[in-house]
């Protein structure tokens, strides 16, 4: 998953947590949705960040690879 799969993700669930539809679910379920949801945010942030700094080559590479797209 890539960055911006990564965010995407993290709409997603969070449109789910915002829903009518939560109040048929567990309190325990919305807070672990929730918390899926600032997982794949955070994910998404730390891809942006990494691909958007000055760094050596060998670790933009890498944060590339990570966030699956190919290095410039």
């Amino acid at each position: 998953m890539n960055g911006p799969a990564h965010y995407r993700e993290a709409e997603r669930l969070l449109s789910i947590v915002q829903s009518d539809d939560t109040r048929r679910l567990h309190a325990t379920d919305v807070a672990r949705i929730n918390g899926l949801a600032q997982a794949h945010a955070t994910l998404a942030l730390a891809a942006a960040t990494a691909l958007s700094g000055d760094m050596d080559t060998d670790t933009a590479a890498a944060w590339s690879t990570v966030a699956g797209v190919k290095p410039s």
